[in-house]
């Protein structure tokens, strides 16, 4: 048996502890890779697909808008036709009562007073929307998303009527006042804010509207359930019975949060709910659907009956192409409607509300 000299166990020590340190060096290595914390040098001469030049994109087929596109007020209103730009109706109402009417037995009848029927018109507003596409783009080249097919045209045209609608909705529910129109001046329509006339509250300084005149803002107050009681006991008074209180975003929460009706709610634990909205007010004087509005004006509050509202159409919805310059292709769509309503007295407003979640 051979005996290694002093010299030689050193030198196999000093070679088993280098090896130990590498083994260890790999394993900390390999552990810190595999959590992140050390990013690992490519080797040389590693293709990867920042130098790649043919592979192919990778673009969704589906195309995501969130863009809203409901129309509460459309939605709920009648519809009617116009065969004028200046479209006119009549309204009417019974004599006040009489406490007094008794007649002498025998006596010659007497007439009674006869008054006219009211005549009033809204004017017809046309809004359009136009869409430019090259004839590449429209039929040539394939384009990604669902919903294109072959046409980019009639993909935009799909949007355009979306957004011909919003404008729509937000024009009749807000507040412009009403333009006659000359050769150079386009027509407007009345819209809600501007009929409201019998069943108002309004803020400090604030006044109803015109025929061609706008509804004057007043100062702002909060939104409460004392305001909607009055303007119902109002409506009531006066024979309206709304039955839609349509309110912006903000004066929905406000809905939630102050339409009380001075009862306690009750909540069951099995259902693990809490409830926190109010979606039908029990007035006084009649049940009220709260329906929430992106596209009016969140001051306002507008006690509806639908039955005495309509959108009136002189034109409906159509497109028709525009003459060709250049290598495009033109499309307008435009409608020509208006207001029509029925008797403003028929519904209520509560204007001049916060902005501000209460």
């Amino acid at each position: 048996m051979a005996y290694l000299t002093r010299n030689q166990v050193k030198t196999k020590l000093q070679n088993l502890f280098k090896e130990l340190l590498v083994l260890v060096h790999d394993a900390i290595f390999a552990f810190a890779v595999r959590q992140g914390i050390v990013l690992q040098a490519v080797p040389s001469n590693t293709f990867q697909t920042f130098q790649a030049i043919g592979n192919r994109e990778d673009l969704s087929g589906m195309i995501y808008n969130i863009s809203p596109v409901k129309t509460p007020f459309q939605s709920m209103a009648g519809r009617d036709t116009a065969d004028a730009v200046y479209t006119e109706w009549q309204t009417d109402a019974l004599a006040a009562v009489d406490t007094a009417n008794a007649v002498v037995e025998g006596d010659d009848a007497t007439n009674d007073a006869v008054a006219p029927t009211t005549r009033i018109g809204n004017y017809c507003q046309t809004s359009d929307k136009v869409a430019q596409v090259t004839m590449i783009q429209d039929v040539a080249v394939k384009s990604a998303g669902q919903g294109r097919g072959k046409s980019e045209m009639a993909y935009q045209l799909v949007k355009r009527g979306k957004e011909l609608k919003r404008d729509q909705e937000a024009i009749m529910t807000q507040n412009q006042a009403a333009v006659a129109g000359t050769a150079s001046v386009a027509r407007k329509l009345r819209p809600l804010e501007s009929w409201y006339s019998t069943n108002t509250s309004r803020g400090a300084g604030g006044a109803n509207g015109g025929a061609l005149t706008a509804p004057t803002d007043g100062t702002q107050r909060n939104f409460s359930e004392t305001l909607v009681k009055t303007v119902m006991q109002t409506c009531y008074n006066n024979g309206a019975e709304p039955s839609v209180l349509m309110v912006g975003p903000v004066t929905r929460v406000n809905c939630s949060s102050q339409l009380t009706g001075g009862a306690t709610k009750q909540y069951r634990v099995e259902d693990k709910k809490l409830v926190a909205t109010v979606v039908v007010y029990e007035t006084d004087f009649g049940p009220l659907k709260i329906i929430p509005n992106r596209f009016q004006r969140d001051r306002t509050a507008h006690l509806i009956d639908p039955e005495f509202v309509a959108v009136g159409y002189l034109e409906r919805p159509q497109s028709q192409n525009l003459a060709i310059n250049g290598l495009t292709r033109r499309k307008q769509l435009w409608t020509t409607y208006t207001l029509i309503m029925k008797n403003e007295a028929a519904h209520g407003v509560i204007a001049d509300l916060n902005t501000a979640i209460l």
